[in-house]
């Protein structure tokens, strides 16, 4: 059923910040398993994962891109995930699908701010990882330091298995600290292996004793031979090394350059040895009629699959899956659980980034494309007809920045529509409505340069002429001060069944929460089923807050007291109540307006660090770190996402163009430009 066993397949991504080396790495990985016969670089646009114009054009990676490759019997799947913040929704979809991952960092920077985001993406689905420190070439790397940066800001247990030979332009290859040997590489050529150098000798030792008391002290059974033989022999460490990768525990760290291709075949060799493949994973889980059902990763089972990316290309409709149990066929008819329709699978494509080849069936394990499904969308679930499972489909981020779009011609804006529902679909991340005030079509995203991207590709895929407004922040409202015992009646008798419903709530402001809903009504004054109803109502009535129409967060609303009618009361007549009562109950209690924030990391010549803090003040940002690098000052504040429109082109205009920035989210904070509005 297939040429390679379910334990040598490898399904990994590349996690890094934006900058760090993640396209690189994939292409040295497939130029090393000979998969390419060409080393793509970045910056000549040569590369297969960035294949997009705009990703050629900004040498950025923007939309993620699955490879393969095969090395040491084992078929090895990479997807090459974005680094800029704007496109984390591309990571989240990446790591749902994914079994393990290789972090790389910047052995001169560390860990920086997008770094740390993927590494929580990471955490919260639990995805196993090895890290790579990456640009051991570059003047002030240092690999200790950028170890140290993982343990101090990512917190996990680092273990160095190779010790670099040489520094900065010096540097020329690794020692492998398990095999006790010298890993060497000449520009161009292959990987050397020898004796460790004499001058390093003794750092190694060291090296080496400090990795085996440190695994000794996580691993039981390498604890009992540390105590036994007082030394660790190197299958034990590669045994202990793998079981700790795979629970997390601990974070196996190699290191060097792959601009140079070296340190490639031992990252490799790490990959198959430490991640896991989908048997070493738990057995993905799913509901049936609200029953939580396992699915093990066998190609017998019975089939499901998730889908994790759609891309409409010149050729027609491609959905990206990841397959978790049983065998997908071409010609297959499969059961689209959310949209409770049947497909046909007409085609199954091994995806190599832009390009694919046909295959006749895909299996447990397997990450493909398929050509058929019309109604699948991102987070759909596609199994077996007589055996329904529904997998829990990728969290998808809420949009914070908004600019409104239309059409040179009014002709045209059915077109816009139509295409703008083409976005949408490929990425769920965007939000297109149309503001019932103005009557805009308003495209929402997660940052200026996403709904930049995002307006560029549909001018490219629908040749409209579009121009668009400036980008406006998604503001948040919150209660400040609640409000108890606001009484709410909804009656209504218009000569047929009439509709009474009668709840109090009590409104009170909610720490680290969105929303929660309780209720205290004792006595069976509102029956459960219209109590689900208020709570329906409630949710409903938080889309629009009393003070400028923005969502609202951070409540809780209980309902204390209720009455029915014993003819007249529904459900439909408690979520009208719950509905409008909440909003009267807003109306009366103090909010406040909030605006998203960002934590914002400025790179700037020591020179002009001044110029750069007084500009971060006046766009009210609050510095909460500054440190000296290399002759460059790196300055941390949180600033209002607002205030950082168009702050690139000032920041290269005051640094000579030398200075850089990169941001990540930082929640929601007061705006005291809008003032402590309030109704009491």
């Amino acid at each position: 059923m297939r040429v390679t066993p379910l334990t040598a397949v490898r399904n990994i991504g590349i996690l890094a910040h934006v900058d760090a080396g993640k396209t690189t790495v994939t292409e040295r990985i497939l130029y090393t398993t000979g998969t390419t016969h060409k080393r793509g670089e970045v910056h000549d646009g040569t590369t297969v994962t960035d294949f997009d114009p705009q990703e050629r054009k900004r040498g950025i990676t923007i939309f993620a891109a699955a490879v393969g490759c095969t090395w040491d019997d084992h078929r090895i799947t990479v997807i090459d995930t974005p680094g800029h913040v704007d496109f984390a929704d591309e990571v989240e979809r990446s790591l749902r699908v994914l079994d393990g991952a290789i972090a790389v960092f910047d052995a001169v920077a560390g860990v920086e701010p997008q770094s740390e985001s993927v590494w929580r993406q990471a955490d919260r689905h639990g995805v196993p990882r090895i890290a790579f420190v990456n640009k051991l070439d570059r003047v002030g790397a240092d690999l200790d330091a950028a170890v140290d940066s993982i343990r101090r800001r990512l917190h996990p247990v680092p273990l160095v298995v190779q010790l670099p030979i040489g520094r900065e332009d010096g540097f020329t290859g690794v020692v492998d600290l398990l095999r006790s040997r010298a890993l060497t590489w000449t520009d161009g050529g292959p990987v050397e292996a020898g004796p460790v150098p004499e001058a390093l000798v003794e750092e190694a030792r060291v090296r080496r004793r400090r990795l085996e008391e440190a695994v000794a002290e996580l691993h039981p059974l390498a604890l009992e031979e540390f105590f036994a033989e007082a030394t660790l022999s190197a299958e034990t460490l590669r045994t202990a090394l793998r079981d700790l990768t795979r629970t997390g525990e601990a974070l196996v760290v190699l290191c060097g350059s792959a601009y140079r291709n070296r340190g490639i075949e031992p990252l490799l060799d790490a990959i198959t040895a430490y991640l896991p493949s989908p048997l070493d994973v738990p057995p993905i889980r799913g509901t049936r009629d609200g029953v939580e059902l396992d699915r093990p990763a066998d190609p017998t089972a019975p089939l499901a699959a998730l889908v994790f990316k759609v891309v409409t290309t010149a050729t027609g409709r491609l959905t990206y899956l990841r397959v978790y149990s049983g065998t997908l066929r071409k010609g297959m008819e499969v059961r689209n659980v959310g949209a409770r329709r049947n497909e046909r699978i007409a085609r199954i494509l091994r995806v190599q980034a832009d390009r694919q080849h046909e295959i006749d069936t895909a299996v447990a394990g397997d990450i493909v494309a398929v050509v058929g499904p019309k109604s699948a969308r991102v987070g759909a679930t596609l199994c077996g007809a007589e055996d329904l499972l529904l997998l829990e489909p990728p969290v998808t981020a809420d949009p914070v920045v908004s600019v409104a779009i239309e059409t040179s011609r009014s002709s045209e804006a059915g077109k816009l529509t139509e295409a703008l529902a083409h976005l949408v679909e490929e990425d769920p991340s965007l939000v297109a409505r149309t503001d019932p005030e103005t009557g805009q079509t308003i495209l929402s995203g997660l940052g200026e340069l996403h709904l930049e991207v995002s307006v560029e590709k549909l001018r490219q895929t629908s040749d409209l002429v579009v121009t668009v407004g400036k980008p406006r922040v998604a503001y948040r409202e919150t209660v400040a001060r609640g409000v108890a015992g606001v009484v709410y009646r909804h009656v209504k008798q218009d000569g047929g069944a009439g509709q009474f419903a009668h709840v109090v709530l009590n409104v009170e402001p909610l720490e680290g929460e969105a929303f929660e809903f309780r209720s205290t009504v004792v006595g069976g004054r509102v029956p459960a089923e219209y109590i689900r109803a208020v709570e329906a109502g409630c949710r409903h009535a938080l889309a629009e807050g009393p003070l400028a129409g923005h969502p609202v967060t951070g409540l809780r609303v209980t309902l204390t007291d209720g009455s029915t009618h014993v003819k007249d009361s529904s459900e439909m007549a408690f979520r009208a109540a719950g509905r409008f009562g909440l909003r009267d109950a807003l109306r009366s209690c103090r909010m406040l307006l909030l605006e998203p924030v960002v934590e914002t990391t400025v790179v700037v010549p020591s020179d002009s660090v001044g110029t750069v803090l007084g500009d971060l003040s006046a766009r009210r940002g609050r510095v909460s770190n500054s440190t000296m690098r290399s002759g460059t000052a790196v300055v941390t504040a949180t600033v209002p996402l607002a205030e950082l429109f168009g702050y690139s082109t000032r920041l290269r205009s005051r640094t000579q163009g030398r200075g850089t920035f990169t941001t990540r989210p930082a929640g929601y904070a007061p705006d005291p430009t809008a003032g402590k509005q309030a109704a009491s």
